[in-house]
Order: structure tokens, then C-alpha cells, then sequence
């Protein structure tokens, strides 16, 4: 009869270098699909080949079967193959062999539970299941065969290894940035993303597929409909939990997640939904970076327009008012093949977890195809109409007739998705990558593009009947509005027609938070003017002080020694003309054990 001794999963230092997984906190085995891993077996007396038999048993999931490649059995060869499942003996010492273990680069991630069966003329043999020797299964941007290969070697380093990264927020003429610690390979994060898994409705059967991960991802992330990771609050009011403004990573939040037994984390605004998202696809395997866009749309009605509607005398009608223009809005890019649609729809793909709109019946959105998104194919799946609305939609003005029925009065072509922002590879700058989402601004291509998406909202029609002879132009004078100063807006109107018109130019300005969500108007302003045919006029209105939230790097006091405490102290500058109370300052960095809060005033 022939017993094993034990199993030692061999070398674990050799097999995380070669997997890329050497960064993750512990010492399981974590492995890439589509590759080669080694292992050793010790057993009861000298393998013979030719009456031994030998394979290796790995099941994941609460109901394992083979059918569904949730149970896997694992051949002894003599040689292996690309694509498959099998192992080999490579070296084979008295009564210790060593396999080199190949995977099928389409299996399905999370953890796996071996056993190792070995069988002779006279008995068989098994291993009982020792949780210690799990094998951690996750998506392989090195293997070619696996669908979210990325060639390029700085590109997977960036959106796959790097755990810090940069959000960008503010508005398209002050554009700022803070640091973001991804931390996707901090102690129990790996643990944490694969229990967000495991808490959506997705079968693990399914978790071979990467579009399938990431979209039920992007809903899992928000708490409305699931009891997500976060949840959403645009109140101003965040009693009982966390300012979404003062996180400055994932680690703490996915941590709170996975330890309070799934209860939302409170609370989160979209650069913070999509933080969280770049670290929980980075982790499991899937390149991934958050994006900036700046006047981002927020498009209700499916009409792939940004809708502002007026009554018969140029009253905002607010029940119908139900778009907006957000001053800016993050999301995620994330990359893969995209087997499920034509050829050359691949690459990288928007997914975005701020619960915005439905998408059959979940608070999510994608993954759309940037090209599909560039090129007004909107209908290729998955909820490309939203984001193409949101980077390239038109902004029209409509004003009621008399009989009840709209009429267009204005259109605005370059209203949305301006300076869309993403960390540069390598660095900490910031590059600009609007032009992945759609073609230079005017251009043919571009309005194409938007005429042919046009065609799948639900106003197909607009563009064939549509006819403006008024133009608007806004514009914010100098460099914008500054933090604590007031800014001025120029409106020009141009009558392109032959006859006289009337005009009456609205100004309006409101409190608005981060995401442009309005808290209220606080000022308006109304000025009518007749124009002749072809006469340009010009308005002036000022506009509201300009407040800011800054975000703090603490500078070292003394050496920095490896493995000791050290001090460090926060400098912060009062803007504002008043004094400020009860400020909270949070730090978060990589390698601290837990976040630290200091409270001044």
C-alpha cells in the first residue's frame, strides 16, 4: 500500500514570484489562473509510475461539481498542455515527488479546498482537507489566454500592482488631486474582497467569467439594493458614520465591511465608491484605475441628452428638470476582452459602483466599451447609453409652447466630459485620456457619434428635426472661481437668424456638494434683451464665493526608522473668514495598523 505524510505546497516563496502574487499579506498559496504552480508530496514509500496512481482534487464553493468547474480533478501526465488542468512530476526524491501544476486560464477565481488522492493495486490513499494548504485562485493579466491580459509590463505594474494611487476632483479649471491608498495587499484585504463576493447572488460557477465579476461588482460596492460595501449620503448631514470627504483609502472601509458581518460602511460619495472598486479588482487580479470626469452628466430619461426645460416664460419647470451636470464624477476603467460582443470592443471598459440608475433592476453600471462609448455604439451591452450620455451628451434647452408641446430654443455641444483624468503610469501626474472616450470636440467623428447614439435614446428623432437660431456661450472670467473670492460669469447670446428675437438670460447659483448634487439656491439673476438679426449681446453676473476642502500631507518629524514609532505633524492654513470648530484631521497610510484621528478645536 502506498500513504501520504503530509503535502507541502512548494516552494510558496518560488510560486508567489512567479504569480505575482509575492505582495499579499501571509503565507497562502496565491496563485494566477492559466499558469504553473510547483508543489510536493511526501509519501509512505517511492512513487512508482507504472502501478501508482495519482490526482490532485480541488473544490470551491458551497456545492462543488465538475459540470460547472466548481470541482476539478487534476490528472497525473507525462507531459502538459496549455489551457487544461493537469499536473506532472518534475523531480522525484526517495519518497518526496514535486508536481509542477498547470490551471485552465479560464477557471474560476476564489478559494479552493485540496485533497490529494493516490492509488496502487493493493489500496488507496487520501488526504484529509487542511485549510491551511487553500489554494487562492485570481484573475491573470500575465497569461495571454486569460481575459484580462494587458501586454504592456509598466501598464500591469500600474493598474495591477501599485497600491497608491491619485483621485482627481474639483472642477475642469481647478482641477485637484489626493492620494489614494488602494492597500490591496494589506493583511485581510485579499479575505475581505473575496467575502464581498461570496455576499452577491453571484454562483461561483459564474466567477470564471470577468464581465460577469465586475458587474455584479459595481453593484455590490453600494449598499441600496444588497447591503453593499458603502453607503451613499449626499446630505451634508453624516451623523453615525464617516464625512465621505475624510477617507483617504480602502483598507479601513473593506475591513469594517468584511469584520461587522456585511453591514454597509457609512458613508461614501463616488471618488470613494470608486476607490474601493480599484482596490477590490486590482485585488482579485482585473487592471483597473479611477477615472475623473468633469462636467459629467447625469442623463434620467435614457434620451441620451442633458435636458433643461423652461415654461412659457423661461421659468426652470423643476418637476421635469430632472437632469444634471455634476462638476465632476469618478468612476473606474477597467480592462479585459469582451468575448460576449463583436470583435475590437475589447480593452478597457467603464464600470462605475456610485448608485446612480438602475440597470436591470440593481444600482449598477457596466462594463461599456470606451470604444463602443466613442463611437456612439450605444447598443452594445452594458449600459453604454449612460456613460456615453455622460461624457458626450448634448445640453438642450427646451421652452413650452403654448399648446403644451416643447420646443428647442438651444443647444449646447460641448457642455459635458471635459479633461477626463486618470493617474499616469509611472507617476504620480495626472493625463488625460478624454480622448479614449470620444473624438476632439466638433470634429466630424464626433458628431457622428452622437447623432448615431442619438438614434437608440428615447427622443430618436431630435437631431433630423431640430432647429436653433439662438446661441448661448458661458463663460467664468480669469482662471475660475478661487477659494474665498468671488467670481464672474459672461454670458454671450448670438441671434443666427433674420429676425429679431427676445432673450432672457437666467443666472442662478447654488450651494452644490462634490458630486453637483444642489443643496439650494442661494442667488439669481435675470436680464432681458432684444437682438437684432445677427447681433451678439453680452451679460455679466457675478457670482458666489468659492469654498474648497483640502486635503493634507503630514510631514516627518525626526528619522524615519523601519519598524519604529515615529512623529509627524499636520500644517493647515484656516481659508475661510471665520473660526472653525471640532476639526478632524484622519491619517491613513499603508503599513499603519489602524487609522488615526486627531481633533483640534
Amino acid at each position: 500500500t502506498i500513504g501520504i505524510t503530509f503535502i507541502l505546497i512548494y516552494p510558496s516563496i518560488s510560486n508567489r514570484l512567479e504569480h505575482h502574487t509575492d505582495l499579499y499579506h501571509g503565507n497562502e498559496l496565491i496563485i494566477r489562473r492559466g499558469q504553473t504552480f510547483l508543489m510536493e508530496l511526501d509519501l509512505s514509500r517511492p512513487f512508482n509510475s507504472k502501478i501508482d496512481k495519482l490526482h490532485l482534487d480541488l473544490r470551491t464553493g458551497p456545492r462543488p461539481a465538475v459540470s460547472k468547474n466548481t470541482h476539478v480533478l487534476i490528472p497525473l501526465v507525462e507531459e502538459l498542455q496549455d489551457e487544461r488542468w493537469e499536473a506532472k512530476i518534475v523531480e522525484q526524491n526517495s519518497n518526496r515527488i514535486k508536481l509542477s501544476v498547470n490551471s485552465d486560464p479560464k477557471a474560476v477565481i476564489g478559494r479552493y479546498k485540496l485533497t490529494v488522492t493516490v492509488s496502487c493495486p493493493n489500496g488507496k490513499a487520501a488526504t484529509t482537507h487542511d485549510p491551511s494548504k487553500d489554494i487562492i485562485m485570481l484573475f491573470n493579466p500575465w497569461c495571454e489566454d486569460d481575459t484580462v491580459y494587458m501586454d504592456d509590463e509598466e501598464e500591469r505594474k500600474e493598474y495591477v500592482l501599485n497600491d497608491t494611487g491619485r483621485l482627481y476632483y474639483g472642477t475642469e479649471k481647478q482641477i485637484g488631486a489626493r492620494t489614494w491608498n488602494y492597500g490591496q495587499f494589506h493583511e485581510g484585504i485579499l479575505d475581505a474582497c473575496l467575502y464581498v463576493l461570496d455576499k452577491t447572488e453571484m454562483l461561483p460557477s459564474a466567477r470564471g467569467d470577468s464581465v460577469n465579476v465586475v458587474r455584479v461588482l459595481s453593484a455590490m460596492i453600494n449598499s441600496p439594493d444588497d447591503s453593499g460595501v458603502l453607503a451613499g449620503n449626499w446630505s451634508g448631514n453624516y451623523a453615525g458614520g464617516v464625512s465621505p470627504t475624510a477617507w483617504s483609502g480602502s483598507v479601513d472601509i473593506l475591513k469594517k465591511y468584511s469584520q461587522e458581518g456585511g453591514m454597509p460602511v457609512k458613508y461614501g460619495q463616488c471618488w470613494v465608491f470608486s476607490g474601493v472598486t480599484t482596490t477590490v479588482l486590482r485585488c482579485l487580479g482585473i487592471p483597473c484605475r479611477s477615472v475623473t470626469n468633469f462636467q459629467s452628466a447625469h442623463d434620467t430619461d435614457v434620451s441620451l441628452t442633458t435636458d433643461v426645460y423652461f415654461d412659457e416664460n423661461m421659468e426652470p419647470i423643476n418637476h421635469l428638470n430632472t437632469d444634471s451636470v455634476w462638476n465632476f464624477h469618478v468612476w473606474n476603467d477597467c480592462w479585459m476582452a469582451r468575448p460576449d460582443l463583436p470583435p475590437g470592443i475589447g480593452g478597457w471598459q467603464a464600470v462605475d459602483s456610485t448608485p446612480q440608475e438602475t440597470s436591470h433592476g440593481r444600482f449598477r453600471c457596466g462594463p461599456a466599451s470606451l470604444t463602443a462609448i466613442r463611437t456612439g455604439q450605444v447598443y452594445l451591452k452594458y449600459d453604454t447609453p449612460f456613460v456615453f450620455a455622460e461624457v458626450n451628451s448634448d445640453k438642450i434647452y427646451w421652452q413650452k409652447n403654448r399648446d403644451g408641446t416643447f420646443r428647442q430654443i438651444h443647444i449646447e455641444k460641448k457642455a459635458v466630459g471635459h479633461y477626463i483624468s486618470t493617474k499616469a503610469v509611472g507617476s504620480d501626474e495626472r493625463t488625460d485620456i478624454t480622448h479614449l472616450y470620444k473624438h476632439a470636440e466638433g470634429s466630424e467623428e464626433e458628431r457622428i457619434a452622437v447623432e448615431t447614439a442619438s438614434r437608440y435614446g428615447s427622443k430618436p428623432d431630435m437631431y433630423s428635426t431640430s432647429k436653433v437660431d439662438v446661441t448661448v456661450e458661458v463663460n467664468l472670467e480669469g482662471e475660475g472661481p478661487r477659494m474665498g473670492a468671488d467670481a464672474q460669469l459672461t454670458i454671450v447670446v448670438t441671434n443666427l437668424s433674420s429676425q429679431p428675437r427676445s432673450a432672457t438670460l437666467h443666472s442662478q447659483v447654488a450651494v452644490m456638494y462634490y458630486t453637483g448634487v444642489l443643496k439650494g439656491t442661494v442667488k439669481k439673476e435675470k436680464l432681458s434683451v432684444e437682438l437684432m438679426p445677427n447681433e451678439a449681446v453680452y451679460g455679466s453676473f457675478s457670482a458666489m464665493r468659492w469654498y474648497s476642502h483640502g486635503f493634507l500631507l503630514p510631514q516627518p518629524v525626526g528619522e524615519a526608522v523601519v519598524g519604529k514609532e515615529m512623529g509627524a505633524k499636520i500644517i493647515f492654513t484656516n481659508p475661510l473668514p471665520r473660526t472653525l470648530k471640532g476639526v478632524v484631521f484622519r491619517v491613513e497610510g499603508l503599513g499603519l495598523q489602524k487609522v488615526h484621528e486627531v481633533v483640534v478645536g
